[in-house]
């Protein structure tokens, strides 16, 4: 297929990267020119998103959030691009009503819309295994199946929004879980006990998760170059509290992590990896 990609950043590249490898023939956009050039030789780079868009059977966005999605792909150009039975696949995390919203104004043009953001970072973005979490009708799901299995494992969640509502319980269960990590080995280093020693002790048990032995490490190493940046897993907290108001669902947890990732962003370091809360927290119990 020939797929329009919009947003070659940190999860965007490899995921390119992937969809060459299995065959696709891409056209590229990037609001950062240089990070799209230097596809040049084996794909065609865009001088717009209307003139990507206009080429394509399928666009695949992968975007920071809802309102970049909104100002990239649905002003009055861009929207016009699209023709009749193009098949539009976001990979941005975005709030559900907005990407329900994006699938009424795609249908009312012939054309389908998935929700299909992603969880797995940049390694599962490299490794092509992401897990996908889809939403939209399900005739578009059965043909975007080749481009997912390049990408990662798909899963279908249900009508349009679905697939970001299972986004961010992900990122609940994310952010919470970092939260929980970090003051766990701060604990056991400020106790005395060797917080490696601690980390793999608890990999063996009930404790174990993928944050604990990915992000654990990362917080023993003191390593925090972004992966996923603290500035999006507050994004994404924001969106997890509103849709819970939304429902009438009250959510201490995600509120409170929240509140912790606000206060890392504005004390300065929204620009490191999620998971250097644990920064952020030592420095609070240093205060």
């Amino acid at each position: 297929m020939k797929i329009a990609f919009i947003g070659v950043g940190l999860m965007g590249r490899p995921m390119v990267e992937n969809l060459l490898a299995a065959g696709h023939s891409l056209i590229l956009w990037n609001r950062t020119a240089t990070k799209a050039q230097s596809f040049a030789a084996r794909a065609v780079i865009a001088a717009n998103v209307a003139e990507a868009i206009a080429q394509a059977d399928v666009v695949i966005t992968m975007l920071e959030n809802g309102p970049i999605v909104r100002a990239v792909v649905f002003n009055e150009d861009s929207l016009a691009a699209f023709r009749p039975g193009t098949l539009f696949i976001d990979m941005s995390s975005i709030p559900p009503a907005m990407a329900r919203e994006h699938a009424q104004w795609l249908d009312a043009r012939g054309c389908y819309a998935l929700d299909a953001p992603v969880s797995g970072g940049t390694i599962g973005a490299a490794q092509a295994t992401l897990s996908i979490m889809v939403g939209g009708a399900q005739e578009a799901y059965a043909r975007a199946q080749s481009l997912f299995s390049a990408l990662g494992t798909a899963r279908y969640m249900g009508e349009a929004g679905t697939g970001q509502v299972a986004k961010l319980a992900n990122q609940a269960i994310v952010g919470i879980t970092i939260g929980a990590v970090s003051e766990a080995l701060l604990l056991a280093e400020k106790a005395g006990a060797d917080p490696r020693a601690v980390r793999e002790a608890l990999l063996g048990g009930f404790a174990a998760s993928r944050i604990l032995e990915l992000h654990g490490q990362r917080m023993i190493d003191r390593q925090f170059s972004p992966g996923a940046r603290a500035t999006v897993q507050l994004k994404d907290m924001g969106m997890i509290v509103g849709e819970a108001e939304q429902v009438g669902l009250n959510m201490p947890l995600a509120e409170l992590t929240k509140t912790l990732y606000h206060d890392m962003v504005e004390g300065g370091f929204g620009d490191l990896d999620h998971s250097g809360l644990f920064v952020w927290l030592e420095k609070r119990s240093q205060a």
